[in-house]
């Protein structure tokens, strides 16, 4: 097998490893790169549930604010309705949990937990507390709440919420 010609005046590909030292100079770049580890690791910790980070996310918000609606649900998820009606979709489909019409709004729905979903639930929280351990073990008290903070601060001037 032969080697791939280059073009005249292309500059061949280097041996070796590629460097991302300019990029590292980006706070955003090193954000994104640490929440890709972070995600394939919660990834394979909620593979046993069947659950996908979102999937997990609104299971979760369900169980802790029963009678949530779907558009609060959207809202604090973040998420665009016609996907969140797919979640809920699938999420019920497992009996995970229950959505009833609001008495007082027929076109509003009420979410609820079921007792499958709140034990799933609870199985999955525990198994993301021991990822969330083993991801940021080598990180003090004191570093795991400065990096809380900044993604807190980082989050408010996202949303219009800091100065500029």
């Amino acid at each position: 097998m032969t080697a791939p010609k280059t073009k005249p005046g292309a500059v061949p590909p280097l041996a070796g490893e590629a460097s991302d030292s300019l990029l590292q100079r980006f706070l955003g770049y090193r954000m994104k790169r640490a929440f890709n580890v972070v995600q394939a690791d919660l990834a394979e910790a909620l593979r046993p549930f069947d659950l996908r980070m979102t999937s997990y996310t609104a299971l979760v918000l369900i169980m802790d604010n029963p009678g949530l609606s779907q558009s609060q649900l959207a809202t604090v998820m973040d998420i665009e309705r016609p996907n969140l009606v797919v979640l809920v979709d699938e999420l019920e489909g497992r009996d995970l949990i229950v959505r009833e019409r609001v008495p007082t709004d027929r076109r509003a729905y009420a979410l609820n937990v079921t007792l499958a979903g709140r034990r799933l639930c609870e199985k999955a929280m525990a198994e993301v507390e021991r990822h969330e351990e083993r991801m940021f073990s080598d990180l003090s008290t004191e570093m795991r709440a400065t990096v809380a903070e900044a993604m807190t601060v980082i989050r408010q001037g996202g949303d219009g919420g800091g100065s500029k």
